[in-house]
């Protein structure tokens, strides 16, 4: 049968002519061919080791198709890849980065030398070596002479294996496969149903049905199709009871469905090589299989594809950047970034199986809390149309399901951590100047609905007692809205409070672009409702003022600023310490946060409290025993806050700091990645700013090169120029000479001069006396930074402060 044939059921138009129209990853941007492989400054096993949980086989940016390993080891492996265990297969979809509980391992083969008497069984392979991979290609080797090779397209992609002890080679295609959790937290995902049917040509497809993971979805099904290069010899295909967990008669050899574990058995001889090309979809096996021969015709091979990733890696992302006066380990640790940051989210356009739309459609959002402070402000950099399209799947999310996600998975929202972010990410695209096709109309009323609109409870237990809403939306709204502040009956009241004052700053900002003046004043009004939860006679370390829980009445509840349990869902605090949680408001309203911290120099004494050793217990999640937390989101901002009371060169001093916690190697992340949320504030700092997102505003650091460049689009070019004066050491030399002295200890190096003091500062050619630029200024139509560094701080910003809309008038 032709593909033109093929019709996807419920569809009126056939695949063919429906899937013309449907862009791929790689249609997705406008290409600007690059002649040089900036791919091979990328490790992609970067932050894979310790806590990044970052994915090191292949894809594309942004694409449907993550191939690699699956490791287990009796610990949750996030993306699929672990350093050591036993390989229960290999598959196709992964999430990247992200923590919590294991999302998806579906879709997957397990190649195996000779035959396999218990399909069933606990069928694991090990591996005789490490891992290698490089952008767009992975490889195991397995202790009983098989080579797996993987390369991607965007929807479909390649095994091949070859044998090199020429034995007969089974491939098993189990349906139940997928990355289970062991934290006892409720989210391991669970096979619920599937149906295989091998067609006499010996290729395969099917569905399966699964359920949970850490954004807690009910069932969702995944298409499949695979094609083997040469026929198989033999095919069984066993079933079991996913209840009873006894082996059942399957019925069929050639087409299975229904509620019981399915293992497919491909025999093939001992052929020296064997390839097979696999395709996923959420629309259809017609579609999966579609893919397969549209992406990887049968003459492609493992090489070809490889070329063609690279290709889109360089052109479409990684030449977006380019820099010189940059050590080779400099140039691993910015590429590398730029590559995971761009792994997720995952571009779905035109595979939505839950509504048609002419929008586009991104899922794998894991997540906005994480990404929207630093992630999404150097997409809207990178890849403007895909970020301006991200913008709208989060609006036509809204349109079809009532709330945007904060984070989103497998088609369903979940789980909101603390506030509704993605009212920070439409604040930030309107007031950057985002148009286009986004309708602003229908963005502002996506933002009401996060404010005003309180989302049903779903009882999370890891939330209880709060049965409070963690799917979407706003779960502690009610108490907003009744109280103006976040009663201690919702869990992470704190938190929750300083998030929403943000969220609705956000509102105040597109209200007051839209000319909607009363809403404008409502919102900037409930974005000081943080100063509610102040109590000014909290102390720690000799400091007084701290936000803190409250009771129903309006009373403080007495807290220590430097405990918070395990800082998580059942807490009052998420995941930073009520002390790093009282410099939230700073973002928008510094100025009363000073003056309620007693003023500039106490302000600046209290946050450089924040980065001192020792002082506090270890939190979840976190190795740290500073208050600031490299690893955790609340921490971000932290290192460039002291540009609020005019020591510009202690946010340089402390953010180059933390930018030491980095490196080009599998532990170089300080923290979890949270889908590239990690690498993003790194490559924010590698240019010599911090987004202030939501508002036109960027902090002003210290940048690491000589020159970056980086292209905008549509001929503009934002520039930064570093020229350093004097004999100090530069931050680069310190990096470099620490990888020849790994055993030197940090501590010496902060005491060490340093030679990135900013002495003087052009913008456009002008010479500039504040701490902060604005889009405007370098963005909006390009612009130059022109640094002069040096080893000792000078009192060169003299200007205004950073702006402090929310203490304006009030």
């Amino acid at each position: 049968m032709q593909v033109s044939d093929l019709t996807v059921p419920g569809k009126e138009s056939s695949l063919a002519d429906e899937q013309s129209q449907q862009p791929t990853v790689a249609d997705s941007y406008q290409t600007a061919e690059s002649k040089v492989d900036f791919t091979s400054h990328v490790d992609t096993f970067m932050g894979t080791e310790g806590e990044g949980n970052m994915f090191p086989g292949s894809t594309r940016p942004y694409g449907a198709v993550r191939m690699g390993p699956d490791l287990y080891t009796g610990s949750d492996a996030y993306s699929g890849y672990l350093e050591a265990g036993v390989i229960e297969g290999f598959s196709m979809m992964h999430t990247s980065g992200t923590g919590g509980a294991a999302k998806y391992g579906v879709v997957s083969q397990l190649p195996i030398l000779g035959s396999v008497e218990d399909t069933l069984g606990n069928v694991s392979q090990i591996r005789a070596r490490s891992d290698k991979a490089s952008v767009g290609y992975y490889r195991t080797q397995l202790d009983r002479g098989v080579l797996i090779e993987m390369a991607a397209a965007d929807h479909a992609g390649i095994y091949r294996y070859t044998n090199s002890d020429r034995a007969n080679l089974t491939v098993l295609v189990d349906l139940a496969h997928v990355l289970p959790s062991f934290r006892k937290k409720g989210l391991s995902q669970e096979y619920k149903a599937g149906n295989i049917t091998i067609l006499p040509d010996g290729h395969y497809e099917g569905s399966a049905v699964y359920s949970n993971g850490w954004n807690r979805s009910p069932s969702w099904e995944v298409f499949f199709c695979g094609r083997f290069d040469t026929p198989p010899r033999a095919v069984s295909i066993d079933c079991q009871s996913i209840v009873a967990g006894a082996a059942q008669h399957c019925g069929s050899s050639t087409r299975v469905s229904g509620t019981r574990r399915v293992v497919a058995a491909f025999g093939f001889g001992p052929e020296r090589i064997l390839q097979s090309r696999v395709g996923i979809s959420w629309i259809s096996a017609a579609r999966a299989c579609w893919y397969v021969d549209e992406e990887i015709p049968p003459q492609a091979t493992v090489e070809s594809l490889v070329e063609d990733t690279k290709r889109i890696w360089n052109d479409q992302i990684l030449s977006k950047v380019t820099v010189e006066g940059a050590d080779p380990e400099d140039l691993k640790l910015l590429y590398s970034s730029l590559y995971g940051m761009n792994i997720m989210p995952t571009l779905r356009t035109g595979e939505n199986p839950k509504w048609d739309s002419d929008e586009p459609c991104f899922d794998d959002v894991v997540s906005l809390w994480d990404t929207h402070r630093c992630t999404t402000a150097l997409m809207q950099l990178l890849v403007p149309e895909t970020y301006a399209g991200f913008v709208r799947s989060l609006i036509d999310i809204w349109r079809h399901e009532g709330y945007m996600p904060d984070a989103r998975s497998s088609n369903y929202n979940g789980r909101t951590q603390v506030g509704s972010s993605a009212d920070v990410v439409l604040a930030d695209a309107y007031v950057k100047g985002v148009r286009g096709e986004v309708n602003w109309q229908d963005g502002y009323s996506a933002m009401m609905a996060d404010a005003e609109i309180a989302p049903l409870n779903n009882s999370d237990p890891l939330a209880a007692p709060d049965n409070s809403s963690t799917l979407e939306g706003r779960g502690a709204l009610p108490g907003w809205l009744e109280k103006g502040f976040i009663p201690r009956r919702y869990t992470r009241s704190v938190s929750r409070a300083a998030e929403y004052s943000y969220n609705d700053f956000g509102l105040y900002q597109v209200a007051s672009g839209l000319g909607l003046e009363e809403d404008a004043a409502k919102y900037l009004n409930r974005s000081r409702n943080w100063r509610r939860h102040w109590n000014p006679r909290a102390q720690a370390l000799n400091f007084t003022g701290f936000m803190v829980p409250m009771e129903e009445n309006g009373s403080f509840v007495e807290q220590d600023p430097l405990k918070c349990g395990h800082c998580y869902w059942e807490n009052d605090y998420y995941q930073a310490l009520p002390y790093a949680y009282s410099f939230a408001p700073a973002l928008h309203d510094a100025e009363t946060l000073i003056e309620y911290s007693g003023g500039p120099e106490k302000f600046v004494a209290r946050l450089e409290a924040m980065f001192e050793s020792n002082v506090t217990e270890k939190k979840e999640g976190s190795k740290s025993r500073s208050i600031f937390d490299p690893g955790n989101e609340p921490s971000f901002a932290a290192p460039y806050l002291f540009n609020y009371a005019g020591r510009q060169d202690l946010s340089v001093k402390h953010s180059r700091a933390v930018a030491r916690l980095y490196r080009p190697s599998a532990n170089g992340l300080p923290g979890n990645s949270d889908g590239g949320a990690l690498q993003s504030w790194l490559l924010w700092n590698m240019i010599g700013l911090y987004p202030v997102t939501g508002t036109t505003t960027f902090l002003i650091g210290s940048p690491w090169f000589n020159e970056l460049k980086i292209d905008l689009g549509g001929g503009r070019i934002f520039e930064v120029v570093r020229k350093n004066i004097g004999e100090a050491k530069h931050d680069s030399d310190m990096r470099q000479e620490r990888r020849r002295n790994p055993q030197k200890g940090t501590s010496d190096d902060e005491d060490e001069p340093l030679g990135d003091y900013i002495q003087s500062l052009k913008v456009n050619g002008q010479d500039w006396t504040q701490s902060w630029v604005t889009w405007k200024d370098v963005f909006a139509e390009g612009g130059r930074l022109e640094f002069a560094c040096g080893p000792k701080p000078v009192r060169w910003a003299t200007g205004p402060l950073p702006p402090s809309p929310a203490s304006e008038g009030s």
